[in-house]
């Protein structure tokens, strides 16, 4: 780690202390062509908000000793739920861009609409990806498509009452690695702040649509309203073996606090318990650790049984499509704007 620290600080007082901001939103480091002098705290990192990029890129800043930057009185005000998506009107602050429907939509999980609402019109998913696609690099797009095909809203993940932060965005990252797209985090204690272990996610939030819940009551009563059976972890006598269950069928799994596990509530309200089959000494995982065996067995169940763990129809996945490309960027929400600006315009007037 000491090493860590020394190559940090001393290789990077030779780059002159400036961002320079082009096209791609970049920031690119220039050599200095003399010496600088410098104090151990005479620069600083911080995350660049505005880059296009899936998570943070790194720019370098020029501070003094008494500097104080914003993002150090941010992250000590910031708590989970002002960082991942609440139900929101700023369609360019919030996570989630297209229209959602309106709950309850029985035995429905698929949350969007066919429609982006830009000022007094809407664009549909097709309209939007005319916009933005053009603007997207030929990866950018393919990756898109492939992470919408393997993605299903059939079986979700619930974290509850979390206390550590970094555990949330351990779960986050694998929820988004092995295609689930929907996450509900009940009961989060909103003092714990989430920015310093944006590391851990690897941004992958962005990509995930995070519901928070005040009780676990209400959070079950939606989800069994849209069709899902409730399974919590739990190690006791009338457990099911996870390799046991069906996956192909609509589940949301419930993980539970680190200390306590999952609450009585849960337990109560939930229509199975089932636990990971524990060969060692130990009698259970870290929760996080937890989290990634059960999503990947549920993928490799429902490949077995159902030849693909992504279950999206044709039109779900362009709905999602359109999704991804406006969060993107807000340059992707502005050039939407543009487009439906154009659009307008356009339009024969009576």
């Amino acid at each position: 780690m000491a090493t860590c620290k020394f190559l940090c600080r001393y290789s990077l007082s030779f780059l002159e202390l400036s961002t320079t901001r082009i096209g791609t939103c970049t920031p690119s480091l220039h050599f200095s062509g003399h010496r600088l002098l410098f104090r151990s705290s005479g620069f600083k990192l911080k995350s660049n908000r505005h880059s296009t990029r899936p998570y943070g890129v790194v720019s370098v800043e020029s501070v003094d000793d008494s500097y104080t930057s914003p993002d150090e009185d941010e992250v000590k005000q910031t708590s989970v739920g002002d960082l991942i998506w609440r139900n929101s009107n700023d369609d360019v602050t919030s996570f989630m861009k297209m229209e959602r429907a309106i709950e309850p939509r029985s035995n429905t999980r698929f949350p969007y609409l066919d429609k982006f609402k830009t000022g007094s019109s809407f664009l549909s998913s097709r309209e939007v990806l005319d916009a933005v696609e053009p603007s997207l690099m030929e990866l950018r797009k393919e990756r898109f498509r492939n992470v919408v095909n393997n993605r299903t809203y059939s079986v979700c993940l619930v974290v509850e009452g979390l206390s550590d932060a970094g555990n949330v965005s351990a779960v986050f990252r694998s929820a988004d690695a092995l295609g689930f797209q929907s996450v509900h985090v009940v009961a989060l204690d909103s003092r714990k702040r989430y920015r310093e272990h944006r590391h851990v996610s690897m941004g992958a939030e962005k990509w995930l649509d995070i519901e928070l819940w005040d009780t676990t009551e209400e959070c079950f009563d939606v989800l069994k309203s849209r069709g899902y059976r409730i399974a919590t972890t739990h190690l006791g006598m009338e457990t099911v073996s996870v390799y046991d269950m069906d996956w192909s069928q609509p589940t949301a799994i419930v993980v539970g606090n680190e200390g306590r596990g999952i609450s009585e509530e849960a337990l109560k309200l939930s229509d199975m318990h089932c636990s990971i089959p524990m060969k060692g000494m130990v009698d259970s995982f870290n929760v996080s650790v937890a989290s990634g065996i059960l999503m990947h067995h549920a993928v490799c169940d429902r490949t077995t049984r159902l030849g693909a763990h992504g279950d999206l129809t044709s039109e779900e996945k362009q709905i999602l499509l359109a999704e991804f490309s406006l969060r993107h960027s807000r340059s992707s929400i502005s050039i939407a704007h543009e487009y439906a600006k154009r659009k307008i315009a356009a339009s024969p007037k009576l």
